[in-house]
């Protein structure tokens, strides 16, 4: 017997503008009968090409210390560096540049959303098929 990972949960402060602001950036929907709201204390949102389910629940503390878990992200289109201004304008922060970390054409970066959870921005597929 085993398990599979039905949702991803996220434990936020503010559920709605959290989960709208990971919608900007995944390119995510709500679930068609049941849209997210202001004020709804859980938000779930779904990847429309694979299905992956986020759901951000409200929690009463703070987030204190590093993530023990965390997504790493893969632009769709474009290239990593893109991506990193994408997500630059939108509000993420940055946390640390780990590019070219293991020589030339390696690494990713760090970014935080607008709450502090880290997340990190890989290379695009194309960008790890071509020779650098």
């Amino acid at each position: 017997m085993t398990s599979f990972v039905s949702h991803t949960t996220v434990d936020c402060r503010n559920a709605y503008e959290l989960s709208e602001w990971w919608k900007q950036l995944l390119g995510y929907v709500d679930m068609p009968d049941d849209p997210n709201e202001p004020g709804h204390e859980e938000c779930l949102i779904r990847d429309a090409e694979t299905g992956h389910l986020i759901l951000f629940i409200e929690v009463s503390d703070e987030k204190s210390v590093k993530n023990r878990m965390h997504f790493d992200l893969r632009p769709r289109t474009g290239t990593q560096d893109d991506e990193v201004v994408r997500l630059l304008g939108i509000g993420a922060t940055q946390v640390a540049d780990l590019r070219g970390k293991y020589g030339p054409g390696t690494g990713w970066v760090v970014l935080a959303d607008p709450e502090g959870n880290e997340f990190c921005i890989l290379k695009a597929e194309a960008e790890r098929k071509s020779p650098s």
